[in-house]
């Protein structure tokens, strides 16, 4: 559904929402307890609502927590279950932010952004493009999403940064789906282009280095770090239709310094929404 240029929000409010599954995930589980580990950490009085922005979520910022999405062990069903959910908060104006769960759940999240505001832009932060055609014969993996979402002609465009497990397959996935891929090898955020919009924003925690975010599944040396991946955020002002945090593996924390950097980027992608300002398409 499309909404016609005289569409107008009131008021843009975030709602955050959790997606407790990992079913999609290789070689060990645990990413579906990542929603809850995050919102202990957002809710914690270590520290308080306030974002680097200036703005405080909650205050200055209309933001809601809808709790956790009902997903199943079902992948067709908690995708009908993400895709019916992004689509109300679209009916009411507002921007939906998901907790992950594996990476899997950003194809539906993307899919259903796509239906409301037209194809997307992609700001992708990982360690891997998770482009694979399949991984382990799963075409829904969480090694996948990103195929899934080309393929179907939700993303007008794909730019990823942190990327540094490029093997053959994804490479060639790569070329096929024009993906732009900012190579970690001397980044600067000055490399990361500044999308239009509708624009998305997918951040895979393993995309930052282990040593700022090691509770992870797939740990990979030499990530972005923290300031990196705020600087490249902080430059994007185009209107943001939608976002996610996906891949936290509390089992893995240590201290939950992942799970506090889950809920810094929660305030900080709330206070860019916000910043950024409504999206309105033409019929």
């Amino acid at each position: 559904m499309h909404r016609g240029s005289d569409y107008k929000r009131r008021m843009l409010a975030i709602r955050l929402f959790g997606l407790p599954t990992d079913v999609n995930s290789s070689f060990e589980r645990g990413a579906a307890a990542g929603p809850a580990a995050i919102r202990a950490a957002l809710r914690s009085e270590r520290g308080n609502m306030a974002s680097e922005l200036g703005p405080e979520i909650g205050t200055d910022i209309a933001f809601t927590d809808d709790g956790d999405l009902p997903l199943t062990e079902d992948t067709a069903r908690d995708d009908a279950t993400i895709r019916r959910h992004v689509a109300m908060l679209c009916e009411d104006g507002d921007v939906p932010l998901a907790l992950g769960g594996d990476h899997a759940v950003t194809f539906p999240l993307v899919e259903a952004a796509a239906t409301c505001s037209g194809p997307v832009n992609i700001l992708h932060f990982d360690a891997h493009p998770d482009l694979y055609d399949d991984f382990a014969g799963n075409p829904r993996s969480h090694a996948s999403p990103f195929a899934r979402i080309c393929e179907a002609g939700h993303a007008r465009r794909l730019v990823q940064v942190g990327i540094r497990t490029l093997n053959a397959h994804c490479r060639e996935q790569a070329s096929r789906f024009g993906v732009e891929i900012i190579p970690m090898a001397d980044f600067t955020a000055d490399r990361v282009p500044v999308l239009d919009g509708p624009l998305y924003i997918s951040i895979d925690l393993d995309g930052l280095d282990p040593s700022a975010a090691p509770g992870v599944a797939h740990p990979e040396p030499g990530g972005l770090t923290v300031r990196e991946m705020l600087a490249v955020l902080r430059k994007q002002t185009a209107p943001i239709v939608g976002a996610d945090i996906v891949e936290l593996h509390p089992g893995r924390d240590i201290g939950g310094v992942t799970a506090i950097l889950g809920a810094k980027l929660v305030r900080e992608l709330a206070a860019l929404i916000d910043r950024n300002g409504p999206y309105s398409v033409d019929p």
